[in-house]
């Protein structure tokens, strides 16, 4: 495994991390969720991820249960908190309210102490930063909070964010959490040079584009009526007949260098100095292993130059 340090702080982190959303404390069992974990944790994966609203707190249980296995200072945790948790008017955003209670109960799930990260999980223009940003301010101080994060955030936001925090004095923003992936990469026009300049890493969820990066599917009518991207309306919107036959000519050049589809896309992903970590989810310890692998390959400039070639065939 590889580590690289998230933004201007003097945390490390793996570049292959995992998290739970979709998976762990619903769809997947929780004997598999251990598994998957575990095996994780034994080839060097110190960074996992979660949230509030993952089924609903469901998936914290299940992953601070199976991490008090281990060594605290081993591993990072990053939870988050914005979308709805109940049905009052205070039951989601980032007001000091919701905030506060959702750290706490966070934490209760968890059963730990303290996050490495909490993150704001989406931009609330019903609250102002400087009460969102106060409040996780006050639980840095604390020591239930080490580090502040955004997730989903437009470069304009996290300026207003990185000024309020130097305002008044507050803890900056050291990590965004976005989509990226080889069908989306927005964040390569503003968000990452913002990032660069200001010392705020990339860690990237759905870096397998919710697995049409693995090759699972030969066709959009392949697509079974009974799995996860069936069910999940956008998912299923974003598999089109171009985007499959990329894949297929990403896999020729992944078979070319040794490594699966999605190893590739991962190593893609990495490439990028100022992403921190691909985060991926995993139903099974051998999905773990394969995407670990990804960590420290390096791909050359004429491997990069192919694959911007298939990506520009995607309409």
């Amino acid at each position: 495994m590889k580590y690289r340090r998230l933004g201007r702080s003097g945390l490390k982190v793996s570049e292959i991390s995992l998290g739970s959303w979709l998976t762990y404390g619903g769809y997947v069992e929780q004997e598999r969720a251990a598994s998957a974990i575990r095996k994780a944790y034994e080839l060097g994966v110190n960074f996992f991820d979660t949230a509030n609203v993952y089924e609903q707190g469901a998936a914290e249980k299940v992953m601070g249960e199976i991490l008090r296995d281990y060594p605290r200072e081993s591993y990072v945790l990053a939870t988050k908190a914005f979308w709805p948790m109940g049905e009052g008017p205070n039951d989601r955003g980032l007001s000091r309210k919701h905030v506060t209670e959702q750290i706490n109960s966070s934490l209760d799930r968890l059963g730990l102490d303290y996050v490495d990260i909490f993150y704001c999980h989406r931009y609330d223009t019903e609250t102002p930063i400087d009460e969102t940003l106060r409040t996780i301010d006050d639980f840095v101080r604390q020591g239930k909070v080490l580090y502040v994060g955004v997730s989903e955030w437009t470069a304009a936001q996290m300026e207003e964010a990185l000024g309020t925090a130097d305002r008044y004095l507050l803890d900056r923003i050291v990590v965004n959490q976005p989509i990226y992936n080889m069908f989306n990469r927005y964040i390569e026009k503003e968000i990452i040079p913002l990032g660069e300049a200001k010392g705020i890493s990339q860690v990237v969820f759905s870096p397998l584009a919710q697995g049409l990066l693995t090759g699972k599917y030969d066709s959009v009518a392949s697509i079974p009526s009974d799995s996860r991207a069936a069910k999940l309306e956008w998912v299923k919107n974003g598999i089109t007949e171009d985007k499959i036959e990329a894949v297929k000519k990403l896999a020729a050049v992944a078979r070319e260098l040794g490594l699966t589809i999605g190893q590739l896309a991962l190593a893609w992903i990495l490439r990028q100095p100022s992403v921190a970590s691909a985060l991926v989810g995993a139903s099974h310890p051998e999905q773990v292993a394969e995407n670990v692998h990804a960590a420290g390959v390096v791909l050359e400039a004429a491997t990069l130059d192919s694959i911007e070639d298939i990506l520009d065939s995607v309409k």
